[in-house]
């Protein structure tokens, strides 16, 4: 059995309720009109390839929606998708490489939908610590690592403000691109956390991950950084998470960590 692919002015009508835009709105945005735009929602006018790239654009897609949207008119897609061995991105892989190793002493990792790890540097071994051997093989989601009861969450001593701050924000992502794989996910990370509501000093937004170690309690602030400007499909579903220490105390404690880590291998 078959299942019919939805027409582009139905995905088209879809993504602008999603986004609350009205026919005029859009329009004004994607440099058309709302006559133009109203026949092809209604499948009374087929969509140029130029059309349908500034209204992608407008709607704010990601490469793969803008992908799937051409698809849906007809058209071959616009953006490639390679694997990250590829020797297309194999200068951004090094790169990539490259900043891991230039943010040590402290955890850095590059993280693919839904959690994969696809490179980390050195010091995110302190994750790590007393993990299950399953939440650990290849390819180990962080997302998952960080919030399961057999991985970090009996170190996280906020768990229910980190936990929150993790599980909101793939809402955030779920609402602006809809995905029930996604969903399914939040899901099952939503119930490893604690009932237990958030602290009184809660101040709605992130907070440093209080994380437990063998060395003492961490203080862990992250940066999350994309590749805006990325024209490959692959390259632009990465982020580079970043943790900074939120303290003197765990800058040092990390510095140790990464002395004892070169002192053992020398």
């Amino acid at each position: 059995m078959t299942t019919e692919r939805p027409s582009v002015g139905t995905e088209l009508r879809r993504w602008r309720r999603l986004r609350r835009l009205s026919q005029l709105e859009l329009a004004l945005l994607a440099e058309t009109t709302q006559r133009h735009l109203s026949f092809i929602e209604s499948g009374r006018s087929q969509p140029g390839r130029g059309i349908l790239i500034r209204l992608a654009e407008s709607l704010r897609l990601s490469l793969r929606e803008r992908n799937a949207l051409l698809a849906a008119a007809g058209y071959a897609p616009v953006f490639s998708e390679s694997g990250l061995d590829e020797a297309a991105l194999r200068p951004v892989r090094t790169a990539l490489e490259q900043i891991l190793h230039g943010h040590l002493p402290y955890p850095a990792l590059v993280i693919a939908p839904y959690g994969r790890v696809v490179a980390a540097n050195d010091a995110v071994e302190v994750f790590l610590e007393g993990a299950a051997p399953e939440l650990l093989t290849p390819p180990v989601n962080m997302i998952r690592l960080m919030l399961h009861p057999d991985g970090m969450a009996p170190r996280v001593r906020n768990l229910p403000e980190w936990g929150r701050h993790v599980t909101e924000n793939l809402r955030a992502l779920a609402h602006r691109s809809p995905d029930s794989r996604l969903d399914a996910f939040v899901d099952e990370l939503t119930g490893y956390l604690p009932d237990t509501p958030v602290g009184a000093d809660h101040l709605g937004f992130a907070v440093p991950m209080r994380l437990a170690s063998a060395d003492g309690e961490l203080r862990l602030i992250t940066t999350l950084t994309s590749f805006a400007t990325a024209t490959d499909v692959t390259l632009a579903e990465l982020r580079l998470e970043a943790f900074l220490p939120a303290d003197q105390a765990t800058a040092d404690l990390l510095r140790r960590r990464a002395e004892r880590r070169a002192a053992t291998r020398g």
